[in-house]
């Protein structure tokens, strides 16, 4: 119950945010080996607030849900986020749960069609049930085509570690190519 009510605020937080950030919503959808990464983001490439959804999918080790909030802080020319995610997991091999992740990540301009970027998010036992710990990293390089859209390609490890005897179950774990709608 306590985590229906977060996502509630959460949910709540992205839509009175939205009037703000409407300039700034980017559509996102990766592949990789068995698993495919669907997600939406406000504000993610701009200072201040920044607040996104997903859900991936794995054919063999189940799906999770998230709704994230950060705070993007500009470093010179690199945009560092902190932030923390709340969680669905579904894993195959696990009892259903969920947690709550905290952690970040950076995005670093390399001229004016290219970024670097990278993130990681981990939950530990005391903030999650149905697993003994969650973790995410994911880093790339993206290629911006034109000022709506962008391709990127780079590595993602996503895993949940089994509780109570239960295996672990790794959604990604290796190379991706993805795209990018912005508006």
């Amino acid at each position: 119950m306590k985590l229906l009510k977060v996502a509630y605020l959460i949910g709540a937080t992205l839509v009175a945010s939205s009037a703000t950030v409407a300039n700034a919503v980017t559509f996102h959808g990766e592949a990789g080996s068995k698993w495919t990464n669907l997600g939406v983001s406000f504000g993610a490439n701009e200072p201040g607030f920044t607040f996104s959804g997903n859900w991936a999918h794995n054919d063999n080790d189940g799906d999770i849900a998230s709704l994230g909030m950060g705070w993007n802080i500009p470093l010179g020319s690199v945009l560092v986020t902190l932030g923390g995610k709340t969680l669905y997991l579904n894993p195959d091999d696990n009892d259903e749960g969920y947690a709550v992740a905290v952690g970040g990540g950076a995005q670093l301009p390399l001229g004016e069609h290219f970024a670097l970027f990278g993130d990681a998010y981990f939950s530990p036992d005391s903030l999650s049930s149905g697993v003994k710990q969650y973790g995410e990293a994911n880093a790339g390089i993206r290629w911006k085509v034109n000022p709506t859209f962008s391709v990127e390609g780079g590595y993602r490890y996503v895993g949940m570690e089994g509780k109570d005897g239960h295996s672990d179950n790794i959604l990604a774990d290796g190379g991706y190519a993805g795209v990018n709608f912005t508006f």
